[in-house]
C-alpha cells in the first residue's frame, strides 16, 4: 500500500490510473456485448428509438465532455477528480472503439477498416501507460537537473527530439511518430529508416532515386509480409474479425 501511495496518490497520478483502467475496461466489454449482438446472442440488442440506430459513440461523447471538464475543474487530488476520471475513461473508451467510423464517417464497425479502432484504442492505452510509468513529452525526463536548469541544453534536448519525431511522421512512420513523443529513441529508429512508399518524405526525396524507392517498396512489403497476418489475429482476438466479403464469381 505505501508503494501505491507513493507511486500514484501522492504525484496525483491515481486520476489518471482510474481512466486507463476504465477505459480499457469499457472497450473490452462493449466489444464483448457488440460481439454477443452480432452472434445474435445473449439479451442484448441495438438501440434503435425511433428505427435510427444510436451508436455508443453518442453516449461516449457526452461522457468524455462532462469527465473532461469535470477532471480539469477537480484537480489532481479528491474524490471529484476520481469520479471525473472515470467518467471520461468510460466515455473515451466508448469513443475510440468507434474511431474508424469517425475517420470514415461511414459504418465499418465489422469491416476491414474497422480494425483502425483496435490500433487506436491499443496505441492509446500504450501511451497512457508510459505516462503514468514516469516518461515525459520528448523526453525532458531523461535529462539530468543540472541541464534542466541549462536553458540551451533544454531547448536543444526538446528541438531534437521533436525533430526526429517529425522526420519519422514525414516517413510514414505513424506509430513510431507517435510513440516517439514519450520514447525518444522509437522517433529515432523512424527517423533513420527507409520512408514508407507514398510518404511525403519519399514524394519528395525519391522521386529521382529509383533504387531507394525499389529498396523502399521491397522493405514495406517484407515487413508487412512478415507481421501483419501476426497484428491482424491480435486485432480479431481483442475486437473481433471483421465480415469476410462475398467472393464474386464471373
Amino acid at each position: 500500500m505505501s508503494w501505491f501511495n507513493r507511486n500514484f496518490v501522492e504525484p496525483g497520478k491515481l486520476p489518471m490510473l482510474l481512466a486507463l483502467a476504465s477505459f480499457v475496461l469499457t472497450f473490452l466489454v462493449t466489444r464483448t456485448i457488440t460481439r454477443l449482438i452480432r452472434a445474435g446472442r445473449g439479451p442484448f440488442r441495438n438501440i434503435r428509438p425511433g428505427g435510427m440506430h444510436i451508436h455508443h459513440v453518442v453516449p461516449g461523447v457526452i461522457l468524455t465532455v462532462v469527465g473532461g471538464f469535470g477532471a480539469v475543474g477537480s484537480g489532481r487530488h479528491g474524490i471529484g477528480a476520481c469520479v471525473f476520471a472515470v467518467v471520461f475513461g468510460v466515455g473515451a473508451g466508448l469513443v475510440l472503439d468507434e474511431f474508424a467510423l469517425i475517420l470514415h464517417l461511414d459504418d465499418v464497425y465489422w469491416t476491414e477498416q474497422g480494425r483502425k479502432s483496435v490500433e487506436v484504442v491499443v496505441l492509446t492505452a500504450a501511451l497512457v501507460l508510459l505516462t503514468l510509468g514516469g516518461f515525459s513529452p520528448l523526453g525532458v525526463n531523461d535529462m539530468t537537473p543540472q541541464e534542466q536548469h541549462d536553458r540551451a541544453s533544454f531547448i536543444l534536448t526538446l528541438w531534437i527530439n521533436f525533430c526526429f519525431v517529425l522526420i519519422a511522421l514525414f516517413k510514414g512512420k505513424f506509430r513510431l511518430a507517435i510513440m516517439g513523443t514519450l520514447v525518444p529513441f522509437a522517433a529515432l529508429i523512424g527517423a533513420i529508416r527507409l520512408a514508407r512508399p507514398g510518404s511525403p518524405w519519399a514524394r519528395r526525396f525519391y522521386r529521382k532515386r529509383p533504387r531507394a524507392r525499389a529498396r523502399s517498396a521491397m522493405r514495406v512489403y517484407r515487413h508487412d509480409r512478415r507481421w501483419t497476418r501476426l497484428r491482424r489475429r491480435v486485432q480479431d482476438f481483442i475486437g473481433g474479425a471483421p465480415d469476410r466479403l462475398p467472393v464474386r464469381r464471373p
